[in-house]
């Protein structure tokens, strides 16, 4: 496979940079105590990446150290990514202050790489305003005065290479030395240079104590034996030395807005006047759904008050929304925040924990959430299907508006050894996927399930013919048969038939271990009940039909 042809941009100094320092200013980026970016007046003292924080502070006594902040550098270099895309699109971005970007349909179109380098060069230096505004943003040193100084040239002030090469790894290389290698002319670039800049210290470390110190010496090596010698690792870097690296850019995802928002003056203060925006509002976000070739199956909702509250909400749903259930929802969740009376609900109740507004609202917002692929949907021949369970589903939602979302519960099924642990109950809209079928959970209770589980289980007593508690040994056998069974204050009702005990050791190796046996009991009038015995005490866990 041939390599593609690249274009990279790379800043050698960008953490510095990003931190806000200009190149006449002695500083550095420290991370693990030590050095990884020096500004070009910090070099020019002597201090170099990769000394330690005190020799670097006793060769140049006046610089300022700051620790690495990764999230500033990749936040600062956005400007740039996005000048990028402006010449070129497909961008993909390696490290903060380095990018690669498929550059052979460039060169056709402006007239040769140099041409389609010299755009970018234009690009970049029109968005480094951009830039200096984000390095004056809150952050280390005095960055308003260096983004100043940082601004006053691309070329000049902030050193940045553009090259072009064959594949990425190579056009990584070229952009150091702002190089234009013509194409079939990587391998001629990449062999005399050290085998360092292969990036795999072990690797490195033994080859150049077997000799091979450059990355042409290492190419000349026969691929055969380098795959049989280094293994995989050794192979992808013999690629890379012998200039055919493969790998296309993977581009990066373009962020899309898909929220809508609309400001309402004077605040509104009922959900009537809201409610006309909120379909206009549905359907805005549905239109920009259509338009991307996605479908949402949940809803935020954003909702501020002329007080400077702030209010969210996430509403999800098994499948994707329509714009009228969109409508529905916020209808509904603005229902609930501007009449609930929850600032009074009893502690423990469904709806603790929810904040009514009590103001007038100013801007309300809503954003798709959960998207995936629109595959559209086939209608019944006579109208809509399943209107009956839509008109259920509307009215357990409108009850979640109002009362939480914790108020409306549905069970799904998941594995476990008890019947409680096989429930685990989800809010009405939440996805129920269900985990741990697969696994053969040992212990499990057989066939048939129990009709009704006791969350949580009901105290009970199993007494034998004498009138004594029925216990089970070390040995796992009874002390007795049971007689008799006595459920809370309820009379004792005679046993006439009786499973067990099935011994269950959980999780035996911690302190909170659970030891306990199972039994099954009929009694007279004909219930079933599965118990477990559980340190001396009885308890009714499930009742069968």
């Amino acid at each position: 496979m041939m390599p593609v042809r690249m274009l990279a941009v790379h800043y050698p100094h960008w953490p510095v940079v990003a931190a806000g320092f200009a190149a006449g200013v002695p500083a550095a980026v420290l991370a693990s105590g030590r050095i990884v970016a020096v500004t070009p007046a910090a070099r020019r003292l002597g201090v170099r990446p990769g000394q330690r924080r005190r020799e670097a502070q006793a060769r140049c006594p006046e610089i300022t150290l700051v620790a690495q902040d990764p999230g500033r550098a990749a936040r600062v270099f956005e400007p740039v990514v996005g000048a990028v895309e402006t010449v070129i699109p497909g961008v993909e971005v390696r490290a903060a202050g380095t990018c690669v970007v498929p550059a052979r349909g460039a060169a056709r179109y402006f007239g040769g790489d140099r041409a389609a380098v010299e755009q970018v060069r234009r690009a970049l230096a029109a968005a480094w305003p951009a830039v200096v505004s984000q390095a004056a943003g809150p952050g280390p040193g005095t960055p308003t005065e260096a983004g100043a100084e940082i601004g006053a040239g691309v070329g000049a002030e902030v050193e940045v290479g553009i090259g072009v090469a064959d594949g990425p790894f190579a056009a990584e290389i070229a952009a150091r030395t702002d190089a234009i290698v013509a194409p079939g002319g990587t391998p001629a670039l990449l062999a005399p240079l050290p085998v360092e800049l292969l990036g795999d210290a072990d690797l490195v470390d033994l080859l150049r104590r077997l000799g091979l110190e450059t990355l042409g010496s290492f190419a000349a090596l026969p691929a055969a034996d380098v795959a049989e010698r280094f293994g995989p690792a050794g192979s992808w870097a013999h690629t890379l030395a012998r200039g055919a690296d493969p790998r296309a850019v993977t581009p990066r995802e373009q962020p899309v807005d898909l929220g809508v928002a609309i400001a309402f003056d004077p605040p509104a203060g009922q959900v009537e006047q809201a409610a006309f925006a909120t379909r206009r509002l549905a359907e805005e976000v549905h239109e920009l759904l259509r338009a991307a070739g996605l479908a949402c199956t949940g809803i935020q909702i954003e909702a501020e008050t002329d007080r400077g509250q702030r209010h969210t909400r996430i509403w999800r749903h098994d499948g994707p929304l329509s714009a009228a259930a969109t409508t529905d929802r916020v209808r509904w969740q603005l229902d609930g925040w501007l009449t609930s009376t929850a600032l009074s609900a009893p502690p423990g109740s469904a709806s603790e924990g929810q904040v009514a507004i009590q103001a007038g609202l100013v801007r309300l917002r809503i954003e798709p959430v959960g998207l995936v692929p629109a595959e559209g949907r086939q209608l019944g021949l006579w109208g809509e299907p399943g209107a009956a369970a839509a008109r259920v589903a509307r009215a357990l939602t409108r009850v979640q508006g109002l009362l939480g979302p914790q108020a409306v519960l549905t069970a799904v099924v998941e594995g476990g050894r008890d019947p409680a642990d096989r429930i685990r109950l989800v809010p009405w809209g939440e996805p129920r996927a269900a985990a741990g079928l697969d696994r053969p959970w040992p212990g499990t209770l057989p066939a048939p399930a129990p009709t009704l589980v006791h969350r949580p289980a009901l105290a009970a007593d199993v007494l034998d013919e004498a009138g004594e508690r029925v216990r089970v040994s070390g040995r796992c056998t009874v002390t007795a048969p049971p007689a008799r069974l006595m459920i809370g204050a309820e009379q004792p009702r005679a046993v006439t038939g009786w499973a067990g005990p099935w011994p269950v050791d959980e999780r035996w190796w911690e302190s909170g271990a659970r030891r306990r046996a199972r039994f099954q009991l009929r009694v007279a009038d004909g219930g079933g009940y599965l118990l477990a015995l559980v340190g001396g005490r009885w308890w009714v866990e499930a009742s069968y039909d």
